[in-house]
Order: C-alpha cells, then sequence, then structure tokens
C-alpha cells in the first residue's frame, strides 16, 4: 500500500506558517481546530487565507474552543463553506480519495468534530450527560478521527489539570480503533501516543481495553528534523492496524473528496442545553448492519495513533517569553488506494 503523508496541526491561534511556524510538505493537511482566538470574521479570514495557499492536495479542518463564530453566525460559516480546497467537518465524516496524478492515490474514511468538554461560555461545549450522546455516532469504520478534545488520558496533562481529555471520547476510540487520531485543545499536551489494545473476543465484543501505551519520542526536538512519525510497514514497530481495503458504496468516482453516504439522517434527539450550546446537528449511529460489518472488519485493528498536534505550545497567561510554538506533527501511514 502507497504511503500517504499527513501533516496534523492545532490550536494555532491566529498564527500563521512562515512565521510562528513551519508547514513541511504532504499529502493531507489536518487542522484539529482553534485556528484564531475569538473566532471574529477578520481573525477567520486571515486563517483560511494561509490553509487555502498551502500546498496540499487536501485540507480538512475542524472548528474548535475558540472558533465561536464557527457555531452560529452565518456570515463566518460562509467563509469555510465557500472555500474551494477546504474541506470543513462540523461534526461528520467523509470519505476522501486522493486523485492526484502525482500523489499516492490512497482511500481513507475520516470523523471530525469540534466539541469538547464544556468550559464557560466557549464554542462547542457539551456537558458530562451529554458526552457519550456526542461520540456514540463516529462511524465504526472511520480510519481517521479528527476531534478537537484529546481523549482521557492521552496527550491531554494541561498546565493547570492533568488528564483534562473526555473520557467518553477515549471509550468511542476503544470501540473503533482507528490508525489514526488526532486532537489538540491541550497545548502542553503536545505529542504522540501509541495505544495497543487487547484483542476483541467476537465481532459483537466491544469492550475491548488498552493493553499497553507506548510515548513518541520527538526526532525534531531541538534540531531542524522535522517532528515525524513512520507509522509504514518499512519499519519494525509499524503500526499494527488494518485498514479497510475501500469504502465501495461511499465514493463518488467524479469527485477526490465524496461525503460519507453510510450516515443518515436520522432524527438525533439532545436536549435544550445541547442545542443552546450548538450542538444542533450531531450525526446519528449508523445502521446496525453497517457497525456489524465494520466491527468484522476491524477484528485486525491492534494499534491506534494518537497525536496532540497543538502549535501553541502553553496556555493564557503564556508566562515569561510570551508565547512558544510547536512544530507540526507529521504522520506517515500505508494507505489503500481507491483504485480498483
Amino acid at each position: 500500500m502507497p504511503k500517504t503523508r499527513f501533516v496534523c496541526v492545532s490550536d494555532t491561534h491566529n498564527a500563521e506558517p512562515g512565521g510562528a511556524f513551519k508547514l513541511p510538505k504532504g499529502d493531507v493537511l489536518l487542522h484539529a481546530g482553534d485556528m484564531t482566538n475569538q473566532g471574529s470574521y477578520s481573525e477567520l479570514q486571515k486563517a483560511i487565507k494561509w490553509l487555502e495557499q498551502a500546498d496540499f492536495e487536501a485540507k480538512i479542518v475542524i472548528a474548535g474552543f475558540h472558533n465561536q463564530n464557527l457555531q452560529d453566525p452565518p456570515k463566518c460559516q460562509q467563509l469555510l463553506e465557500a472555500s474551494p480546497s477546504i474541506m470543513w467537518l462540523k461534526h461528520g465524516s467523509a470519505v476522501v480519495n486522493l486523485q492526484s496524478p502525482t500523489g499516492p492515490r490512497t482511500t481513507f474514511k475520516i470523523f471530525g468534530s469540534p466539541y469538547s468538554p464544556a468550559n464557560g461560555t466557549w464554542a462547542f461545549g457539551y456537558g458530562v450527560d451529554e458526552a457519550s450522546h456526542i461520540w456514540e455516532g463516529i462511524p465504526a469504520d472511520a480510519d481517521i478521527i479528527l476531534t478537537h478534545t484529546p481523549p482521557m488520558h492521552h496527550c491531554d496533562d494541561g498546565r493547570v489539570r492533568q488528564s483534562a481529555g473526555c473520557p467518553s471520547l477515549q471509550e468511542a476510540l476503544r470501540r473503533i480503533r482507528p490508525r489514526l487520531a488526532v486532537c489538540g485543545h491541550v497545548h502542553e499536551g503536545r505529542g504522540v501516543d501509541f495505544v495497543r489494545w487487547s484483542p476483541a473476543a467476537s465481532a459483537s465484543d466491544t469492550t475491548y481495553r488498552e493493553e499497553s501505551t507506548k510515548r513518541w519520542e520527538d526526532p525534531g526536538k531541538g534540531n531542524k528534523k522535522i517532528s515525524l512519525v513512520d507509522l509504514t510497514i518499512k519499519r519494525d514497530d509499524a503500526i499494527d492496524n488494518i485498514s479497510l481495503v475501500c469504502h465501495p458504496d461511499e465514493m463518488d468516482a467524479g469527485s477526490s473528496i465524496s461525503l460519507s453516504s453510510v450516515i443518515t439522517p436520522d432524527n438525533l434527539r439532545l436536549d435544550s442545553k445541547a442545542k443552546h450550546r450548538g450542538i444542533s446537528n450531531p450525526i446519528p449511529s449508523p445502521a446496525a448492519e453497517c457497525q456489524e460489518l465494520a466491527l468484522n472488519e476491524s477484528l485486525g485493528y491492534q494499534e491506534t495513533c494518537i497525536v496532540n498536534a497543538a502549535i501553541m505550545a502553553s496556555s493564557w497567561p503564556h508566562g515569561p517569553g510570551g508565547k512558544k510554538f510547536n512544530k507540526p506533527i507529521v504522520v506517515d501511514i500505508d494507505l489503500p488506494t481507491w483504485e480498483k
């Protein structure tokens, strides 16, 4: 299977490539939210400008804690919706087929969501009683999960609070066990965990447990090298996770990026608090037969690479020396091609 290079960033907070950080070359750019500080129209315009200028075949973004104006005002939402080169995932999934003749021509299914545990009046927050409801609709056959919040106990230790991630997202990862999960939000949690899952006894067994966790050592720390995570089979420690060969029922042969058709717009009830916070249209759970098929396919999914790609290195107030920035995290993965 060909190698696909993902360049992962999050929490850029108005910082741009060429200034605060440098974007390595790659096939796909993933941004896990908080492109801005306050989410204003002018801030968002600047963020979209550098994203559109970034040279990647696919650019996939979600909003985050500090993107308040992407939660409701149409004017700001239209900025992203009108972009010809950016895919904005609001809380849903898509199948991406890379079709450039000079690229890897691979396919993957990605789920993206801006939500994180509520904290005051910041955007896209949910309460403890809503958490499992938020994440239960992630497709079981997702290859990549892109969220603003980290899962609990993985890349989520902040300056003030340890284990600041979401326990319900952690449970969802145990169930789905994707190849790659990319997040941000907790700036000090930047890094990578390799999580190995205990084998499932059967397709109906969704009580997978974390067998072990290995922390990544950044090869780009303190030097000019890129911060690379190599998950390809050429390495002895390649990730033990068999990707689905393709998602044939969801592909649009005439488009390089086709929205998933597995998720159907069934009614999903939310309480009034959730709607007030902007959680107005989460995706419903896939049909039972789709879940069963995906679970059968995913019995080979033994490991997940969890990446916190926060560019901003510290949280406000930033302390002596002011703002500091991390490098993007680059992830190489072997993926199947969409061509028959």
